[in-house]
Formats: C-alpha cells, sequence, structure tokens
C-alpha cells in the first residue's frame, strides 16, 4: 500500500483550491486529494461536549515553595469531548475539501469553537463537523476511549482535527486544557512536569465514572478499559510515564522540576510507582515526546514501557529532539511493540497542531503563526496523514481489527517525504 500516488493536473487544481479555501475558513476537517486512504472520515456522525472537571487534593506546584509545606488546591480541568453522535445524516465518509453542499452543510456548520491562540491577543473561530450537544450514539454499545493531551502551551482545541475523525469512526476522544499549560495561564513549566501524567489518568478515571453513571450523557459510551492517549510534546511525555518510563531520577532535583522532591512520585524511587499505572491503557501515539534530550528519560526508564506506541517525529525537531529525542526513545523502548513515523525535514509542529488560524495571518506581525506551522510540510497534508495512521494503529490494538496491520506494514517510501519503521518487543 502507498500513502501517496501521482496527482492527475486536475487533482493538484482541486488540492490548491481546497488548500486556499481551507485557510480562509478555518476549517478542521479537510481532507486532501492525496490524502493516504484511512484519512477519510468515517459512517458516524459526531457530537462534542464540553465538560468541567475538578481533581481534589492535588498539590498546587506554582504556589508551593520550596522547603515549605506542599500547598493543595483543587486542580480544574476542562475537557472536551468528541463521541459518535445520533443526527439525520452521516454521510460523513465522503467528505473532502471544505465547500460540500446540501445536508452536509447544515450538519458540519454545527462545528464551531472559538478558542484563544498562541499569539494572546488573537481569538479564533474553528469550523468543524461536530454538532454541539448532539444526543449520543448509544445504540450500538461502547466505544474504546481516546485521550488527547496538548503541549506547552496549547489547548484543547490544538489537536481537534484528529478528535472529530476518530470520532467518526468509532471512539469517544476526550482532550484537555491542563492547568498552567495553556496558551492564557502559561505558568513555569514545573507545574507541567508534575501534573501532566496525573492529569491523563485522571480523565481516563472520570471518563470511566462517566460512563458507569446512569444520569451521564456519557452513560454506557466509552469503554474506558481499551484507553488510548495521544500526546504532543509535553502530552507525549506524560504519556511515556504512563506507559510506564519512570522519569529519571536524575532530574528529581533538576533546575526546571518542582520544588520539595515532588517529581519522586513519578519515578522508580517510588516503589510504587508501576503500581500506579493504569492498566486501561492499551496503546499510544506518542508525537514529538518532549523529554529524553532533557535528560527526563534514558535508555534505562524506557526499558519500562510495554504497551504499543507509534511514535510520530519530524527529522529537524530542535524541541525535542530527533537522534537524541523521538528516534531515541523509539530505539530503547525494547520491551513494547512500537513504530516511528518520520517526516523527513520536519520539525516539531509538523503534525499535530490545527493549521495556522486565518485571524493569525490576518495580523500585522503574525505573531503566533509559527506555533502552528512547518517550514517545509502543509500541515493539512501531516493532519492527514496523522489521521490515517492513527486509524490503522488504533482500530488494530484497541478494536482488534487485523485486517489494519497491513496499513503499517510499510518500509521507507521516498516519494512520500516519510519513513515507517517498525520494531517488535527484544529489538
Amino acid at each position: 500500500m502507498k500513502t501517496i500516488t501521482r496527482l492527475s493536473t486536475t487533482a493538484i487544481l482541486m488540492m490548491s483550491l481546497f488548500i486556499a479555501a481551507s485557510a480562509q475558513s478555518n476549517r478542521i476537517d479537510i481532507i486532501r486529494p492525496d490524502a493516504p486512504e484511512l484519512t477519510a472520515f468515517g459512517s458516524h456522525a459526531v457530537g462534542v461536549r464540553t465538560l468541567e472537571l475538578i481533581d481534589p487534593g492535588r498539590v498546587d506546584v506554582v504556589n508551593t515553595v520550596a522547603g515549605e509545606d506542599n500547598v493543595i488546591y483543587d486542580r480544574p480541568l476542562t475537557v472536551e469531548i468528541w463521541y459518535p453522535a445520533m443526527l439525520a445524516s452521516t454521510a460523513l465518509a465522503s467528505r473532502a475539501g471544505p465547500a460540500p453542499t446540501g445536508e452536509d452543510v447544515a450538519q458540519r456548520n454545527g462545528g464551531t469553537y472559538t478558542t484563544e491562540t498562541r499569539n494572546l491577543e488573537v481569538i479564533a473561530t474553528l469550523h468543524g463537523s461536530a454538532a454541539r450537544d448532539a444526543a449520543p450514539l448509544a445504540s450500538e454499545g461502547s466505544w474504546p476511549l481516546v485521550i488527547l493531551s496538548h503541549g506547552y502551551p496549547g489547548n484543547r482545541y490544538l489537536m481537534s482535527h484528529l478528535g472529530e475523525n476518530l470520532a467518526s469512526k468509532g471512539y469517544v476522544v476526550a482532550s484537555i486544557d491542563h492547568t498552567d499549560s495553556t496558551y492564557r495561564n502559561q505558568q513555569p513549566i514545573a507545574s507541567t512536569l508534575y501534573n501532566r501524567a496525573k492529569d491523563q489518568r485522571f480523565v481516563l478515571q472520570q471518563m470511566a465514572a462517566l460512563s458507569a453513571d446512569a444520569g451521564s450523557f456519557l452513560s454506557g459510551l466509552a469503554d474506558a478499559d481499551n484507553t488510548a492517549i495521544i500526546g504532543f510534546s509535553m502530552g507525549g511525555y506524560g504519556l511515556l510515564n504512563n506507559l510506564g518510563a519512570s522519569y529519571s531520577e536524575a532530574m528529581i532535583d533538576g533546575a526546571i522540576s518542582p520544588p520539595n522532591q515532588l517529581l519522586r512520585e513519578l519515578t522508580a524511587a517510588n516503589p510504587e510507582f508501576r503500581d500506579n499505572l493504569d492498566p486501561r491503557i492499551k496503546a499510544g501515539i506518542a508525537i514529538a515526546p518532549w523529554g529524553m534530550n532533557s535528560n527526563y528519560f534514558d535508555a534505562d526508564v524506557l526499558q519500562g514501557i510495554t504497551v504499543p506506541t507509534f511514535y510520530v517525529a519530524g527529522s529537524v525537531d530542535s524541541t525535542a529532539g530527533y537522534e537524541n529525542g523521538t528516534r531515541g526513545i523509539f530505539e530503547h523502548a525494547v520491551n513494547s511493540d512500537r513504530y516511528l513515523l518520520t517526516f523527513i525535514n520536519g520539525g516539531h509542529s509538523v503534525a499535530a497542531p490545527i493549521p495556522v488560524p486565518v485571524e493569525i495571518f490576518a495580523t500585522a506581525d503574525r505573531r503566533g503563526a509559527g506555533h502552528y506551522m512547518d517550514a517545509v510540510w502543509d500541515q493539512v497534508r501531516t493532519n492527514n496523514i496523522l489521521a490515517h495512521f492513527a486509524t490503522a494503529f488504533l482500530d488494530l490494538h484497541l478494536k482488534g481489527d487485523d485486517s489494519r496491520a497491513a496499513y503499517l506494514d510499510l518500509t521507507a517510501e521516498p516519494a512520500t517525504g516519510t519513513t515507517l519503521e517498525r520494531r517488535n518487543v527484544g529489538e
């Protein structure tokens, strides 16, 4: 199977028109004509709701002073939930391009999101496919759970393109606003270093509880026993910890680490570390995971990962690193089945973020645009490729669809500008 074919002149023209229209409308659901096969939306209509969660009794890293008692607070987390929904039309599989007509237009107009951006002076309006507060599709049983965890800084809409796409294919997707790590309330990184893995586990616990609650809209909807986490950058840092890679003990007292050795809890120095891992996490997708190039992971701790993992990286990532970052993690996680998708000449933001909001391009200096774009790759293109491989990987490991293995059995394809490598346990 190839991920790209030779395009006709007509296809190239259509692609150019689609990309131009996408940039004008902030659509997060564009499927390019050259997108890989599994990028296309699935057969389910998509609903979306916002939840406000509170984790009581968490350490408040921002207000804790070294050498003094830890400050305890109730940690708020806003979560966006995408899910298969009951709507009159479910013609999602054929969606391609930003300008559909008829019933599809009405359905897609429901997916509007107002969001802050990397430029705090700019508020963007995103348009997608989901219908706000639509009734969940509960008649077909529960759906595997996927948790999205953004970078530092970011927010719950940074990977909204993937949230909608996966929900249309039969997943419940929970995307987190990580407190102290969003655009508006970005705090020193010490809070993120301590809270990221814990936030991911807490949201998993809450989604499981809500699915078991007969009074919740999620009642019976999310199969938390089959959960995957998709983490970008610092989201990948937290994900690796939840997959079994304890943080390096050498960094417990690191210059940017949280005070009072709080990080010890998430290292092998804590004898209960492995007992605290959640066995319901069956797979992970780590996109440019931060940490190894800053010594928070090393070869020894990475051997603790035993869960199937799909790694995504740009070969010139200067933030998380490549040879000493994502590729190094991939090579050293020898006790897990794993893949590495590399975007040749791609940087840190090559696959995960939505395309640059048009409102940022409308500013005089376009400040913040670089947060959403790559110097070489078109962001819609990489979003599409990510959706394709995420679908194959998650269908295989969360739904047991063995037919998807063929989509992951590839070698380097220079024509695509990407390579996909595989290692099994022990390799």
